[in-house]
């Protein structure tokens, strides 16, 4: 065959591509499994961290969570539990978020710590540029929040990025969700000066204004479908104090302009 012509040129390229192709689908194969071992254990890396338990030493998070997290299972909007063949594990919570609240499957992950059992539930919603996302980990009592972790998808660093440190995490423990009166309330995430007298609150982010407020708004969305899951735990712990707990000031209410998400698909 003349190499010099169009058909010789034809043929050469397409098994060029189909072979590439196969190596590259070999690949990816042969790497699939560790991928998702990588991403399984970032999952259970945040779950812990909303527990306030970190790694160390020679400690992996694989061994770190199977010695932590001691039962997981789903509930609905009645806070009871369900039979499912679903692994609590491997919900999407992104697709959760947007059925109605008497439509979601609702996982809940125990966790034992040096301060008792704690209830994780995963929360997620929109940012600025992307979806946030993460989880907050609760006491026995239902209401008061033990830890949370946050992370982002592409929010600007330095500004909504913020969500991540652990300056504005730290903000919710020892918060309650719920009013003295027993209403669900949530957090909020006010300016440095808004500070609400009737319900907890945390610091918004400096100059991170819309992403501050994609976390109120996530916490909201996500948390109210347990609440009566946590008022089942309240049932059954002796009452406890509800005042709002102290605020912890972080930020200072510098401002800049960003512009307004209006919907972030997942």
């Amino acid at each position: 065959m003349n190499r010099q012509s169009n058909l010789y040129t034809i043929i050469y390229s397409t098994i060029l591509v189909i072979v590439v192709g196969v190596v590259l689908s070999v690949v990816y194969q042969a790497l699939r499994p560790q991928q998702l071992e990588n991403m399984a254990n970032d999952t259970k890396r945040q779950i812990l961290a909303s527990a306030r338990i970190i790694p160390s030493g020679d400690q992996t998070i694989s061994d770190l969570y199977s010695s932590h997290i001691k039962d997981s299972y789903i509930v609905d909007s009645k806070g009871q539990k369900i039979d499912s063949d679903k692994d609590p594990f491997e919900i999407n919570v992104a697709l959760e978020v947007k059925k109605p609240a008497d439509e979601r499957l609702l996982p809940v992950f125990e966790c034992t710590t040096d301060n008792g059992l704690k209830y994780i539930v995963p929360v997620y919603g929109a940012g600025l540029w992307g979806p946030i996302w993460g989880y907050l980990a609760f006491d026995s009592n239902g209401d008061t929040i033990y830890g949370a972790y946050f992370a982002h998808q592409g929010e600007t660093p330095g500004l909504g990025a913020e969500i991540e440190k652990p300056q504005f995490c730290d903000q919710f423990e020892g918060k309650d969700i719920f009013s003295k009166s027993g209403e669900f309330i949530s957090v909020s995430v006010v300016k440095v000066g808004k500070e609400p007298a009737d319900k907890a609150w945390v610091h918004a982010i400096s100059g991170g204004t819309i992403t501050s407020q994609g976390v109120e708004k996530m916490l909201l969305n996500s948390l109210e479908p347990y609440s009566a899951f946590f008022l089942n735990l309240k049932a059954g712990t002796p009452e406890t104090d509800m005042t709002v707990s102290e605020p912890v000031p972080t930020f200072e209410s510098t401002e800049t302009a960003e512009v307004e998400l209006n919907s972030v698909e997942p």
